[in-house]
């Protein structure tokens, strides 16, 4: 995840929560975080609550754990938690049992991260949300998910590029994604225009697929947006976005043959599979350089 610093005068708590948001698009920026979470309070109130209680055990869980504090101010610990706080409010049907339960999975990821970091690594591949789809699979395949499902929705490319953004916080509002390109854009421009095509590419592929209805939804935009950011960091190298958007698109009908939603899973996979692919590329080469 990035971890660029940001000089702000919010509190070191706010700072470390909203970084968390703007982690879920692997940025670092407070800003851009607030974006993030005014899309959620706008567009998806009954989920506002969800996000902010796992982003919050997510960070007490680091702070009593005494996890690295640069890595909790930076929203390391924190964006797991954001996305299973959302997932479990919009997947399972209201009870007393709920808040306890994104408190644990915000908790268990946030324990889960701090093995993942403790243990860097050249050879090590990036968490990214890997915690989030681990946990989310494993609770939504226990529980027993809402009846509730997605209503109509208009046949219009420019909304689908929103929701596409949208999606990466499980909202399927226009507008999300409109705040979430704006969160972004002030984070870095670079990394927005990357998201766009992502989503962009990702829809497309639905529609002239025949998945028009997941096309409009955004749901195959979220990956592809995800995968886009991942590498939008190394300008000197546009193959590589270019490429992750392709094997995040490639997998996620693959991914939907699972018995619980894919989730992120195919932004993750195509993301280790492209580092996995440029390690065995570097690796002849520096032998050949090594040898006498």
């Amino acid at each position: 995840m990035y971890t660029k610093n940001f000089v702000n005068p919010c509190p070191d708590w706010a700072t470390a929560l909203l970084n968390g948001f703007s982690q879920v698009l692997l940025q670092r920026n407070p800003l851009c975080g607030l974006l993030c979470l005014l899309a959620i309070l706008i567009t998806a109130p009954e989920l506002i609550g969800g996000a902010l209680l796992g982003a919050l055990a997510g960070l007490l869980t680091a702070q009593r754990r005494g996890y690295n504090r640069a890595d909790r101010q930076a929203g390391l610990y924190s964006y797991n938690g954001v996305l299973l706080g959302l997932l479990l409010s919009h997947a399972l049907p209201w009870s007393a049992l709920l808040p306890p339960l994104i408190i644990a999975a915000a908790g268990l990821s946030s324990m889960l991260v701090h093995q993942w970091l403790k243990r860097k690594s050249p050879r090590l591949l990036p968490a990214y949300t890997a915690p989030f789809v681990l946990i989310g699979w494993a609770v939504l395949a226990l529980a027993e998910p809402s009846s509730a499902g997605y209503g109509p929705v208009a046949a219009n490319p420019l909304f689908a590029l929103g929701r596409g953004l949208g999606q990466i916080f499980l909202l399927d509002q226009p507008l999300a994604g409109l705040l979430i390109a704006l969160g972004l854009l002030i984070a870095n421009r670079y990394a927005a225009a990357w998201a766009l095509l992502g989503a962009a590419l990702g829809g497309s592929v639905a529609l002239l697929g025949g998945e028009a209805g997941a096309g409009y939804y955004g749901l195959y935009g979220f990956n592809a947006a995800l995968a886009a950011l991942a590498f939008s960091q190394t300008r000197v190298q546009p193959w590589r976005p270019l490429l992750a958007i392709v094997l995040a698109i490639v997998l996620q009908p693959l991914l939907g043959l699972l018995p619980v939603p894919g989730l992120t899973a195919p932004f993750i996979l195509a993301c280790w599979l492209l580092q996995l692919g440029t390690a065995a590329r570097r690796r002849p080469l520096a032998q050949l350089r090594a040898s006498p």
